[in-house]
């Protein structure tokens, strides 16, 4: 049988999603916890990397085991055995084939930017103290909609096939004395949101035009764009999957 997980983390003492041999990951703390609770051993598969630091307010991966089992319990106990950090929402069968990272439709980010000092935020924002032109930086955001190849915002030595995806939303608002940029595609390439938004930040302080945006995109040269901003104020914040797997009710 094939489950799904539903949970959210804080990613600041983590070393991304993804399991490795000599650092912590959420992964492993997850996959460990699980097959505790069950008493089968488990190996997840989630629906994308966050890399070190950056947070979940929602994800999902899957799992196999033969037998069912109570699952709203194995919830409450799982919560009850992680640590603070990682919470699990929802835990439930779905399809045989259902796949959590290659059915995924799309998925949304956030990352968030305070102008203020601010203490409430220094683990889970990032500080721009200088003045921002924020309606430049949505022009500069639209057009990220006009392009499909994403090269130039992509780590570099990365092994994927393409960097082309499907920006659907790419926008700055206003909320209360947090800055939220949006970006919701159907695939995001490694340290793509964090590149991008160091761009926009750019535009808003006045250092780069729209057409420089354009050129930096046409390039597909990640050193033309701008720096990546830090990872703690990046959050993964929904990913959508077909209704047989996930009701839009559910």
């Amino acid at each position: 049988m094939r489950y799904f997980v539903q949970f959210s983390y804080n990613g600041k003492a983590y070393h991304g999603w993804q399991g490795q041999p000599n650092a912590i990951t959420v992964q492993q703390v997850l996959q460990e916890s699980l097959s505790t609770l069950i008493k089968k051993e488990v190996a997840l598969v989630g629906a994308g990397r966050t890399d070190a630091g950056v947070h979940a307010k929602q994800m999902f991966a899957h799992f196999d085991v033969e037998s069912s089992f109570d699952e709203e319990d194995v919830v409450y106990r799982m919560n009850a055995f992680l640590p603070d950090d990682i919470a699990v929402q929802k835990l439930f069968s779905v399809p045989d084939g259902a796949h959590a990272r290659f059915d995924a439709l799309e998925r949304t980010y956030e990352y968030l930017v305070v102008q203020e000092k601010n203490p409430f935020y220094t683990d889970s924002a990032h500080y721009v103290k200088m003045p921002l032109a924020i309606e430049k930086m949505n022009e500069a955001a639209a057009l990220l909609l006009q392009y499909e190849d994403f090269e130039c915002f992509s780590k570099s030595n990365t092994d994927v096939r393409t960097f082309l995806c499907d920006i659907k939303k790419a926008q700055w608002t206003k909320n209360e004395e947090v800055l939220v940029f949006t970006i919701r595609a159907n695939r995001f390439l490694r340290n793509m949101v964090r590149a991008i938004v160091g761009t926009l930040l750019d535009v808003g302080l006045g250092k780069r035009t729209l057409q420089d945006v354009k050129a930096v995109i046409n390039s597909k040269d990640r050193s033309k764009a701008g720096a990546s901003v830090p990872a703690k104020g990046l959050y993964l914040t929904k990913i959508n999957y077909p209704n047989t797997i996930i009701p839009q009710d559910g």
